[in-house]
């Protein structure tokens, strides 16, 4: 009886296949085996004498079947397979579990239909089946597990329609079935849900009216209706959801006028109404949802201002493109001609005096006594200037580098002229600096501060905070910087060759950056940003990892650049954010809940595995690889990998074919939709080091859904 508690967890990263012995452990009552780097088939016999209460091998690659023996584990408790290479048929390896409270099985490969079993789980609280190839339909018996809180069937191929009966599940707070193929309408019956906090059912096929039931849900934060067939109107009883934080209705084809009731979400995060044929203009009740920071109503027929909140006013072009004549105080956007009468003539005539008048006449009464007192300190400050310049034109540099002074810099780049601009981001200006003694710097000079004079100066000093902490031959060296009054910029070291999409997007440079070159690029930005995220006092996320902001050296060495929106995670901060980054890059997560932590850089590294392996965008691929919605998406994770990848370099073959196998996967590891389930960037350097493992088939048959984790 020694055998009744066995755990092999994250702590002793073990790897391999499990002895044999596992089979012969009769008196096993807790198996845990979770986050190592366990290979091969799961014991048959793990529950060989029926006492297995607690299973968990989540986060290794085993793959086959659940062990058989599991079907008749009635002690069962807990079990956690999720994040393995599992393909058993679910439909046959589960059986009734009567004091089973928590499974999670997401993120395997297993198939079969839902059975009439999950109703016998009396005492389950958590089920979690995502990202897996499960299809039928959801067994209406679901609704007799009467301790559910949680459900999670999204990313798999489910048909038919939401069954009524969930609405028996009074304390469900989470309901995830989005990316399906679920059709018909939603169910009335869910309004009884009071509990529900999330309601996820986008990427499906449902029709019909959203139901005004919705707007009953007292406790609501998340609705995600997108991407589905829903016509008529936005219901004006979603305006009720006072505790809703995210509400996305896009892709649909809803028409009619935006309610005015949304205006009292005073919380609201996150608004997406885009992709639909909404009418007429935003309601101005949406001037009170201060609480909004990010916002899209693109691709709709909306015509006239935009609400006078900072979510719209900051918002992107493409936020309102495609529509009938929108206006505004928005960069993006022209400003409204037309002045609106009555009431609002009255009272903008009344803020046109309190701003205009009011302030002229304060400041002719202050002219006579502040002029008499600036002609005598006039003097006196020409002479405090001409004695603090030098102080002041001195740049700050670490190590006291003499020549790199402000008046040469100036000089060398004759006062930043147009001809030494060699790129340009959201935060400056880059420009080349030759010094006379030859040696080469790169400068970027900040923009000019204008109406936000405190953003572009805390990008600035975050920069320089975040250089100056870290030293890392995959990050660029800040040699110095400088925060004159006229002129605020940095001085890095000089990368030769630019920007990785500078690269990528010529025919001869990209041809010239081969395979080994490219996978060398990959582990370079994993070693960067494992260094960043693990390896520094306060974990650093640069929030901006994007193929313009990695650089390469002559040696083809990467070096990740531009740290002027990163973030240091502190222990006490909520880590909470507006969104920045570069639209299709950013984690999609940042648009729903703007919490900021080391799994965002972590997608944005998928991203940029792929790209430097497609040699493109790899835009159309993303949206397809958790998409089991349409016939399209599924014929892009039915590609092979050969005609995938840039057609540029000659096919790879050997152990650089291995390499490229090995990279894809944990590329879409990284670009998992869930955050939790992706690895940490410290888990893909430690992987990069050793030798890649060999494919089983030759490299031109490979499939893209064979990748897939």
């Amino acid at each position: 009886m020694v055998e009744r508690v066995l755990g092999m967890d994250s702590a002793d990263q073990l790897n391999g296949s499990l002895p044999l012995e596992f089979n012969n452990l009769s008196h096993l009552k807790s198996l845990q085996l979770y986050g190592n780097g366990f290979t091969g088939c799961l014991p048959e016999n793990v529950c060989l004498g029926g006492l297995l209460e607690n299973f968990t091998a989540f986060d290794n690659y085993f793959s086959g079947s659940i062990p058989k023996t599991l079907r008749n584990c009635t002690w069962l408790f807990r079990l956690r397979l999720d994040w393995n290479q599992l393909t058993g048929n679910i439909s046959v390896d589960l059986g009734i579990y009567p004091h089973l409270n928590y499974i999670d099985l997401s993120n395997n490969r297993l198939h079969g239909e839902l059975s009439w079993k999950l109703g016998k789980w009396k005492n389950v609280t958590k089920l979690k089946l995502s990202n897996n190839n499960i299809s039928g339909s959801i067994p209406p018996e679901l609704g007799n597990a009467t301790q559910l809180h949680f459900i999670d069937l999204s990313w798999n191929h489910l048909q038919g329609q939401i069954p009524k009966e969930l609405a028996k599940l009074k304390l469900l707070f989470k309901i995830c079935l989005n990316n399906n193929n679920l059709f018909g309408v939603v169910p009335l019956d869910l309004k009884v849900l009071f509990n529900l906090a999330e309601l996820d059912l986008a990427a499906n096929h449902l029709s019909g009216s959203i139901p005004e039931q919705l707007g009953e849900l007292p406790h609501l934060l998340i609705l995600n209706l997108s991407r589905n067939e829903f016509t008529g109107s936005i219901p004006f009883e979603l305006g009720d959801l006072s505790f809703l934080e995210v509400l996305d209705l896009s892709y649909n084809l809803l028409m009619g006028h935006i309610p005015q009731q949304l205006g009292q979400l005073r919380i609201l995060q996150l608004l997406n109404l885009s992709y639909n044929i909404l009418s007429g203009s935003i309601p101005t009740t949406f001037d009170d949802l201060t609480g909004l920071t990010a916002v899209d109503v693109s691709y709709n027929e909306l015509e006239g201002p935009i609400p006078d909140v900072k979510a719209f006013r900051e918002a992107p072009f493409e936020a309102y493109r495609n529509n009938r004549g929108l206006c505004g105080n928005a960069s993006s956007l022209k400003a409204c001609t037309s002045i609106k009468s009555g009431k609002t003539t009255q009272t903008k005539s009344k803020k046109v005096v309190i701003q205009i008048v009011l302030p002229v006449s304060a400041t002719l009464c202050l002219m006579f006594l502040i002029g008499g007192f600036l002609v005598l300190l006039r003097r006196s400050k020409r002479k405090a200037q001409s004695r603090e310049s030098k102080d002041k034109d001195t740049l700050v540099i670490p190590g006291h580098d003499p020549e790199l002074q402000y008046e040469k810099i100036i000089e060398a780049t004759k006062d930043f002229d147009s001809n030494y601009c060699i790129g340009a981001g959201g935060s400056g200006v880059v420009y080349k600096l030759v010094l006379p003694s030859g040696r080469v710097f790169a400068v970027k000079k900040l923009h000019p501060l204008q109406d936000d004079k405190s953003g572009n100066l805390k990008a600035f000093e975050r920069e320089i905070q975040v250089l100056l902490d870290i030293r890392h031959r995959n990050i660029v060296k800040l040699h110095g910087f400088c925060s004159h009054s006229k002129h605020s910029f940095l001085v890095y070291e000089f990368v030769e060759r630019g920007s990785l999409r500078s690269i990528l997007t010529s025919e001869e440079q990209a041809a010239e950056l081969d395979w080994i070159k490219r996978l060398n690029i990959v582990k370079g930005v994993a070693n960067a940003l494992s260094y960043m995220h693990h390896n520094c006092p306060f974990p650093i996320i640069h929030r901006d990892i994007s193929s313009n902001n990695i650089l390469l050296d002559s040696e083809y060495e990467p070096r990740i650049s531009d740290f002027g929106i990163a973030r240091l995670l502190l222990p006490d901060s909520s880590n909470r954010t507006s969104f920045a980054g570069t639209i299709g890059y950013a984690a999609p997560e940042l648009a729903y809940t703007m919490q900021v932590n080391e799994k965002c850089d972590v997608y944005s590294f998928g991203v940029i595995t792929l790209e430097l392996l497609m040699g493109k965008h790899p835009c159309d691929l993303i949206s397809s690889l958790w998409s089991s919605a349409s016939s399209s998406s599924l014929n892009d994770q039915h590609k092979l990998l050969k005609d995938v990848i840039d057609q540029r370099l000659p096919v790879p073959e050997n152990q650089v074919a291995e390499g490229v196998v090995y990279i894809t996967m944990l590329a879409f590891s990284s670009l998992h939709i869930n955050p939790k389930s992706r690895p940490t960037m410290q888990q893909v350097s430690s992987k990069l080091i050793a030798k890649y493992p060999p494919i089983s088939k030759p490299f031109s048959t490979i499939r893209l859904e064979e990748l897939f984790p």
